[in-house]
């Protein structure tokens, strides 16, 4: 096992950083936040605070905000079709999502399978738009209103969707639209107001806060799905339990790093293009997934000829390199990637994905350069005694 290792997996999990582990430990002995008790009052001032830190990083008004446990949790409460709006009902009849969705998008929360189409990307891994608008056109909203979720940033190649102009689209076929923005928030500029979405997905430890707890930001209160957990009036009936106010906390204080970490994306996407000058370099073979696209700054996934991405990953680890297979969102599995897939790469190429952050150093890029140096010559090797 390396002396120095170089945590390259920032899409998987951000670490947590130190504002948000202060947050987290000044409010672990909080009280029940929904207690009247001057103790629950405090423990109320940090969930508010958090859900304003939350808003501003999107531009949303703090109401709006509805805690979760997670992104996956809030992607289910969503993708439902039945919603309600003030005292009465509304349907959603129909889902429309992107062939290279997250899993908790693809997989269709609380809708029939028969109830969702996928739409298909193109080579670099942008939605395709008239596929989208063709889809729409002859939805019958007699029958209920169409649903549309798709992802701002890609989780595996970092390709960045056209989302105004999808807004545009979903709008003008009468839709819903549902962002994943738990990849973008905190990397790419997300204005709630300039979207045209009408609820965003968002995830604390992407930002670097801590796991288990996530929320759902809605345009309006006009319209809410009907709520997934059931039970107490917490979050304003959106979502029942007590609140997670240590995490929540965490996730504030997160938040608010974000929103000024912006400025640093330029730096960022420096140091990914020279992991991928390494990588050309290394492996003249290699191929790039979708930097012909807009792309977040901190990531690029790749694949070499002749070398498994199952293999490489773990000759990565030994070598002090932590970096991701794909989606780290498969109970651990290593497998084909449905994003490489959906582009038309082919089912079974296997590529590496690697991310990073404010944190991600000179001495982290050396340790991936010689721990790529080496799996490449060992693939020389392999070949030369063939």
């Amino acid at each position: 096992m390396a002396a120095t290792r170089a945590y390259l997996d920032y899409n998987a999990s951000a670490p947590l950083i130190a504002e948000a582990r202060a947050a987290v430990v000044a409010a672990l002995y909080a009280a029940n936040p929904s207690s009247v008790h001057t103790e629950g009052r405090a423990s109320r001032r940090l969930v508010e605070d958090a859900r304003r830190d939350v808003a501003r990083l999107v531009n949303a008004r703090p109401e709006h905000v509805v805690f979760t446990s997670g992104a996956t949790e809030a992607a289910s409460t969503l993708l439902g079709p039945d919603w309600q709006m003030g005292r009465g009902s509304i349907r959603m009849s129909h889902l429309y999502v992107s062939a290279a969705d997250h899993p908790c998008i693809l997989n269709g929360g609380r809708f029939a399978p028969a109830q969702v189409t996928r739409i298909g990307v193109d080579r670099t891994g942008i939605a395709d738009l008239e596929a989208l608008s063709a889809a729409l056109a002859p939805h019958d909203k007699a029958a209920g209103l169409p649903l549309v979720a798709i992802h701002a940033a890609n989780n595996e190649t970092g390709v960045v969707q056209p989302i105004e102009r999808i807004g545009e689209i979903v709008k003008a076929a009468g839709g819903v639209l549902v962002v994943d923005a738990v990849q973008a928030v905190g990397r790419i500029p997300i204005d709630m107001s300039a979207l045209y979405a009408d609820y965003l997905i968002l995830s604390s430890h992407k930002i670097g806060g801590p796991k288990g707890v996530g929320a759902i930001v809605a345009a309006s209160d006009l319209m809410m799905p009907r709520p997934l957990i059931n039970g107490g009036g917490q979050e304003k009936g959106h979502r029942a339990g007590t609140e997670n106010v240590a995490g929540i906390a965490g996730f504030g204080a997160a938040a608010r790093v974000a929103l000024t970490g912006l400025a640093e994306m330029e730096a960022i996407a420096g140091r990914r293009d020279e992991i991928e000058a390494i990588v050309t370099e290394l492996a003249p073979d290699a191929e790039i997934f979708g930097n012909d696209a807009p792309r977040l700054a901190n990531t690029t996934f790749f694949a070499i000829p002749g070398i498994k991405a199952e293999t490489a990953q773990i000759a990565f680890d030994l070598a002090g390199v932590a970096l991701s297979a794909g989606s780290a969102c498969s109970s651990g599995k290593v497998g084909p990637s449905h994003v490489l897939k959906a582009m038309g790469h082919g089912e079974s190429l296997g590529a590496l994905r690697v991310s990073i952050g404010r944190a991600t150093g000179a001495e982290d890029i050396e340790v991936f350069r010689a721990a790529l140096a080496g799996i490449v010559a060992r693939r020389a090797g392999k070949e030369e005694a063939a």
